[in-house]
């Protein structure tokens, strides 16, 4: 049940709001990130072990949350990642036969603090007009620390604008991931169903792919186990070596948080490595492949998150609804002149959602194809990438519409 333990949330604007605590701990909690919000009707779980989320307050812009509590099979990283969640109102009820606890308790468990009651609206207009800003969620009485103290916390917390997080949330070694989609897998596509083997090798072989694990979600690597790839991550220091050691078809870079361009050691390794086997990036790893081929990325004023953005295929000319997020964005000028040919484009801001090497076999998209839960537009590009292994070329509008046209039909 939601408490009646007070709380507030403070911008570095000077904007305070109060409200009620729920999650965090038994006593006072603080908590202190860049405050963003994501316009997905549901999904919350998912959202919270987003890693990509780390250092970050989430405000989630839907009314309601909490209403189907927490189901184990449902998270994207071991654990809540947040720095602190916002919600307008924090259901007394868990509806849903698969949960094992609310959302409260959850959060509780994990040290996440957390702020119900206050108006996500104004919150939500105040962080589009200004952009992210930095916050801090307390539920420190006043006595202790007036909503001053508070303001000026959260104008010392350090600027996402050059934070290595990826270095933070990155596996510490190597490692295989074995888990399938199961019974969420599709029914139909290029080869959810028909599992190619790789040219030259036995048949029933399946695809070696290595990733570079920057904070990857789960269902990432279930859409490559579902379409017979066996998935090595690697931590983010891994080197050239590392990668050539393991003799992969296909080099993957996943998402993650904070700023691409001071992930110095992917982006060096990419520069070695990147096209020598076929090459895909999703998120923070499409902004890293750009960086490595000498592109540039920019800071978003309050970036793209949420399970409704619209991106066309420019390949293609299919229009995509699609989750995503992100607070960086790659320059398409800059890329264009680095050799990097734009695939998609975010309809809402005209932005660069993703791109394909003109010679090499690399493409990569700012959003999320994997999305749990969430559109399926995109899953086509698991698709696209498995295909890019079979021919070891660059991927082309043929393959694009191949692969898109059998997922529409599904």
């Amino acid at each position: 049940m939601p408490t009646t333990k007070l709380a507030r949330l403070a911008l570095e604007d000077g904007t305070v709001f109060h409200g009620r605590a729920f999650g965090g701990s038994l006593k006072d909690f603080e908590g202190a990130g860049e405050v963003v919000f994501n316009t997905a009707m549901c999904g919350y779980q998912e959202a919270l072990t987003d890693l990509s989320y780390t250092g970050q307050i989430l405000t989630m812009t839907a009314t309601e949350m909490g209403n189907y509590g927490v189901a184990p099979e449902d998270i994207e990283s071991a654990a809540p990642c947040v720095a602190g969640f916002v919600v307008r109102e924090l259901s007394a009820i868990v509806s849903n036969q698969r949960a094992t606890r609310s959302l409260s308790d959850w959060l509780a468990d994990a040290g996440i603090p957390a702020i119900e009651g206050i108006d996500t609206r104004a919150l939500v207009r105040r962080l589009r007009m200004g952009g992210s800003m930095r916050g801090v969620i307390s539920s420190v009485s006043l006595a202790d620390a007036s909503d001053l103290d508070l303001v000026a916390r959260a104008r010392a917390i350090p600027s996402m604008a050059g934070a290595n997080l990826a270095a933070k949330v990155s596996p510490r070694c190597s490692g295989t991931y074995e888990e399938a989609l199961g019974e969420w897998a599709p029914r139909g596509g290029m080869f959810v169903e028909t599992k190619p083997t790789p040219k030259g090798r036995a048949p029933g072989s399946r695809f070696r792919v290595a990733a570079i694990d920057c904070g990857a979600k789960r269902n990432i690597y279930r859409h490559l186990v579902e379409r017979n790839c066996d998935v090595h991550f690697l931590p983010h220091t891994a080197t050239a070596a590392d990668i050539r050691a393991l003799q992969p078809d296909g080099l993957f870079i996943s998402n993650g948080p904070g700023d691409p361009a001071v992930v110095k050691t992917v982006i060096e390794t990419l520069r070695e490595v990147a096209g020598e086997v076929p090459t895909f990036g999703i998120c923070l790893g499409h902004q890293l492949l750009a960086l490595a081929l000498g592109a540039t990325t920019w800071k978003l004023k309050f970036g793209h998150r949420g399970a409704n953005q619209p991106v066309r295929n420019l390949l293609t000319g299919r229009i995509e609804i699609t989750s995503q997020n992100h607070g960086f964005c790659v320059d398409e000028t800059s890329l264009r002149a680095a050799g990097g040919e734009p695939t998609h484009v975010h309809l809402n801001d005209g932005t660069l959602a993703g791109f394909r090497h003109t010679t090499k076999p690399i493409f990569s998209v700012q959003y999320h194809p994997e999305a749990s839960p969430g559109p399926h537009d995109s899953a086509y590009l698991f698709d696209v990438f498995v295909e890019m292994m079979s021919s070891r070329k660059p991927v082309g509008a043929a393959e694009m519409e191949r692969a898109q046209a059998a997922l529409a039909a599904i």
